[in-house]
């Protein structure tokens, strides 16, 4: 079995910051990518950011240079930090995590991330 357990999201006003963070614990070997998703109320579910195992990342041209995605590998932790935040930032946000060994991929339960305007 594989956890991830999610924490850091809450209520902030526009402009403000959040960070966030996944810990990935269980029958996990070899984490490849570490990811952020989101999805709005009636939205489909989007990358945010995204995090390769050597440092390499990839984010969402609507979050460039606002968030910032980090990793711990030695603890299995992806870390997002949320700045500048607007409203349209609002939404559950999912860590996902790749594990090569396993060749499966794993979801957090999500976190509400609410930004008022």
């Amino acid at each position: 079995q594989v956890q991830l357990v999610e924490s850091g999201g809450g209520l902030v006003q526009a402009g403000g910051s959040l960070g966030l963070s996944c810990a990935a614990s269980g029958r996990i070997f070899s984490i490849s990518v570490m990811g952020w998703y989101r999805q709005a109320p009636g939205k489909q579910r989007e990358l945010v950011a995204q995090i390769t195992n050597i440092g390499s990342t990839n984010y969402a041209d609507s979050v460039k240079g606002r968030f910032t995605i980090s990793r711990d590998n030695a603890k299995n932790t992806v870390y997002l930090q949320m700045n500048s935040l607007k409203p349209e930032d609002t939404a559950v946000y999912y860590c996902y995590v790749y594990d090569t060994y396993n060749r499966a991929g794993y979801w957090g339960q999500g976190t509400q991330v609410t930004v008022s305007s």
